[in-house]
């Protein structure tokens, strides 16, 4: 049943994709062609010329046009197919998610149960059809695969996680953070540091052979240069102020980006302050990362919360803003259900909240959004709040990870007994 829903849903969501009249993967038939075409006449993006992203997200692109340019969201269509059911075979086979190693805590091992796994498969699935088209027709489909699978290998397979969470990097830089989580979460914190620093540096080296030089770290200096994008939470006050014809305000397309952005009076001082916000944000989860670790809670305990406070802040803090940005999210919820069980569920609901909403403004009704309607102003304004509010929670649970020291004196079973 799980694979037949596997195929119906990647059918859907990929006839939506390619047919609908909003062009839903408009980036992908569109943009992604355009620039391998480009490559394949002599002009690579992030070798011969700066780029939006790390240079290994051109693996897949170059892959999808195995059928040809007329064909390329179809050859996308397949590639997608095959990642995601790797994952799905993963998640369904592996002992990563049927029992639980000698690592584990005594007292989360209840959470390893021979079914948690189905449960896990079948709201990832639940998922990928509530977020719509866009969650197969964006280059992070692939590096969200790579982030489920090193989370989940995190305790058995430490080196081979960092491996994984490494190449996601290169996809898109996000990822990152989540190989500092790992190394902070994990016991053989060395393996996966060692894992992730070998494949960051091996990508490096064949970046520069192929001559991108500075080109290589091109995705830093194309982001940070972004003014603020309609759907990000920190756009939210001048998307309104836009809507009540505040005098400066407005929605525009950049060119050189290639997305709606909006301005207006204050933008530019919340333009500047998003990087060293989001900076700060995201070291302050680590730092009590750190802090609840040392305190002897267990990886899985700390690593699903961890990774999800991470994630989510780099969503509430980020002067960009893509619906894609939600598939970030079912990676650290689906590393919750597997470690933590129903502990998950307040998460797992949220999130899926947080896909409808997606699908709602993108592709359906974005028209609408750029047209500044007040219903959809609502809907963009109530999704963005519950990222907020998901960041916050993320944050208290792993806050309460911690051990304290009035409990360090009881076992497991009395503690659950209190």
């Amino acid at each position: 049943m799980l694979w037949l829903a596997f195929i119906v849903i990647h059918a859907w969501l990929g006839v939506i994709g390619l047919v609908a009249p909003t062009l839903p993967w408009g980036d992908v038939t569109i943009v992604y062609n355009q620039w391998i075409q480009h490559g394949l006449n002599g002009y690579w993006v992030g070798i011969d010329g700066p780029w939006v992203y790390p240079l290994l997200a051109l693996v897949p692109m170059i892959a999808a046009m195995g059928l040809g340019s007329s064909l390329y969201g179809v050859g996308w269509l397949l590639l997608v197919v095959i990642a995601n059911a790797a994952v799905l075979a993963f998640m369904l086979n592996s002992r990563a998610t049927a029992e639980p190693s000698a690592e584990v805590a005594a007292a989360d091992r209840a959470a390893f149960t021979p079914n948690i796994r189905y449960v896990a498969a079948w709201w990832w699935l639940g998922f990928l059809l509530v977020l719509g088209p866009v969650s197969l027709g964006r280059i992070d489909t692939f590096e969200v695969d790579l982030v489920i699978v090193g989370l989940l290998l995190a305790i058995r397979r430490p080196a081979i996680a960092g491996v994984l969470l490494s190449l996601a990097m290169w996809v898109k830089v996000w990822p990152a953070a989540l190989i500092v989580a790992v190394v902070i979460a994990a016991k053989k914190r060395v393996a996966v540091a060692v894992g992730a620093a070998v494949t960051a540096i091996g990508v490096a080296i064949i970046g520069l052979l192929l001559g991108a030089g500075a080109n290589l770290f091109s995705f830093v200096s194309q982001q940070t240069g972004r003014g603020l994008q309609v759907e990000a939470p920190i756009s939210i006050p001048w998307m309104w102020m836009a809507y009540f014809r505040v005098p400066g305000s407005k929605v525009y397309y950049d060119t050189d980006i290639l997305t709606f952005q909006v301005k207006g009076n204050g933008g530019s001082i919340a333009d500047t302050l998003t990087t060293p916000l989001l900076a700060i944000a995201v070291v302050a989860v680590l730092a009590l990362g750190v802090y609840v670790v040392r305190s002897g809670a267990s990886i899985t305990r700390v690593l699903p919360s961890l990774s999800l406070a991470l994630v989510t802040a780099l969503i509430v803090f980020n002067k960009v803003g893509s619906p894609q940005f939600m598939l970030w999210i079912s990676a650290p919820v689906i590393l919750g259900i597997v470690w933590q069980g129903r502990a998950f569920r307040p998460f797992v609901i949220i999130a899926s909240v947080l896909a409808a909403l997606t699908q709602i403004i993108y592709p359906y009704l974005y028209d609408w959004l750029l047209s500044l309607d007040p219903l959809m102003l609502f809907v963009l304004t109530a999704r963005n709040a519950l990222v907020v509010v998901l960041f916050a929670l993320a944050v208290r649970s792993l806050f309460r990870a911690r051990v304290r020291a009035r409990d360090v004196a009881f076992t497991p079973s009395e503690r659950v007994a209190i």
